[in-house]
């Protein structure tokens, strides 16, 4: 990080809660200076407007092919000249053309490396698990798969149905999410290997 306020992207694919918990927060120790969204009328555009932060939309489907959406996609988030990259609620996997250029973060609805990919909380609870969670993760080039940062154990209920484990989930991940990226905007989180350390 440098010695001025770090500047945050965020990438999102939908209706953008974890966006609207980073907003939220009364001091992330960085400035969101765009939120990107993978299509369009992705509902997390709507709540960046309504603050104010800057806006784009970088949709598949406008380009001939993935690699071609991806080198728009880099160039859309180098515009913001950012420091660290946001990935809430971004549902496409991402190369070394993003990862590898910004430090990025994602947060991902199990405790990793257990139930990696889409479909985390339906496929804890028909595992039947007793405890799943959120994992707040470095990004590299493979899915959910980078060195983690933080994660918060959720217990499984019964009753649980894989929408109410979801929501109980993103009850945690909007909280330690944006603790995550404080702590990174103050420069206190150092990754070694696949070892995080917090400083």
């Amino acid at each position: 990080m440098t010695s001025r306020r770090p500047r945050i992207v965020v990438l999102i694919s939908g209706s953008g809660t974890n966006l609207q918990a980073l907003i939220d927060t009364d001091d992330l120790g960085g400035d969101i200076v765009l939120v990107a969204a993978d299509r369009h009328g992705a509902g997390g555009l709507d709540r960046a407007a309504a603050v104010g932060i800057d806006t784009a939309t970088v949709a598949l489907s406008d380009h001939p092919d993935r690699d071609a959406w991806e080198v728009a996609l880099a160039e859309t988030i180098a515009g913001a000249e950012p420091d660290l990259v946001v990935l809430a609620g971004f549902m496409r996997i991402l190369t070394g053309r993003v990862v590898t250029r910004w430090p990025t973060v994602n947060v991902h609805p199990s405790l990793l490396p257990a139930f990696p990919g889409a479909h985390a909380p339906a496929e804890a609870v028909a595992w039947g698990v007793k405890v799943s969670g959120c994992t707040v993760h470095s990004v590299d080039e493979q899915v959910d798969h980078g060195p983690i940062i933080a994660q918060e154990a959720v217990p499984l209920d019964p009753t649980d149905d894989a929408d109410t484990l979801h929501a109980r989930i993103q009850a945690v991940e909007h909280r330690l999410l944006p603790e995550v990226v404080a702590l990174i905007c103050a420069g206190r989180v150092a990754v070694e290997g696949r070892h995080v350390r917090i400083r």
